[in-house]
């Protein structure tokens, strides 16, 4: 992963400065990089390699749309996956899937993945477990279960715009930690 980081975010650097050579090569790699990380998540729920391209597509169209959202100082591969993993639950979502085989397969769904790998070896649950409970498992509903924000404000008893401000407190709060345990 973090030869993958390596080459990556210079290419998103370079583009967010209006390279267009960088952007090309920027979306050609992730373009790969997205189509094995669909593929194998797909045949999980008996899917086709059309719906890999649909996908691969869709998504790097909203980081074309949120490539201005991306922050230099932060790691890009995390960034990136964040939204292949929300483009893939929307999908699977409109399309109804389940699973094609056993239960079984859920452990290799939720199974590490080297793509997913980021450099630093944080636990999600150790880097919730710094918020205040209740803020921790509203994120984690969120970011981690993907529940909309509207859901998410009905579970905990709070307005919508509450749960949009609280998330991205928290967000920017953990963002702050993990790059103090980069920098030390």
């Amino acid at each position: 992963m973090a030869a993958r980081e390596e080459t990556l975010k210079p290419l998103m650097i370079a583009s967010q400065a209006g390279d267009e050579a960088a952007y090309r090569a920027l979306l050609l790699a992730l373009a790969a990089h997205l189509r094995a990380y669909y593929k194998r998540r797909l045949k999980l729920f008996g899917k086709r390699d059309a719906e890999v391209e649909d996908l691969v597509q869709t998504t790097l169209m909203a980081i074309h749309m949120k490539r201005n959202t991306y922050s230099p100082t932060e790691l890009l591969t995390p960034w990136v996956y964040a939204i292949a993993h929300y483009k893939l639950i929307d999908h699977l979502r409109q399309t109804r899937a389940t699973l094609s085989d056993s239960i079984d397969d859920v452990d290799e769904l939720v199974a590490r993945d080297d793509a997913l790998e980021v450099e630093s070896n944080l636990d999600v649950a150790k880097l919730l477990a710094q918020l205040p409970t209740r803020t921790g498992r509203v994120v984690q509903s969120v970011k981690i279960e993907g529940l909309s924000t509207r859901e998410a404000a009905l579970k905990f008893g709070m307005k919508e715009s509450a749960v949009k401000v609280l998330v991205h407190r928290a967000l920017r709060r953990l963002s702050n930690i993990v790059l103090k345990d980069n920098l030390r």
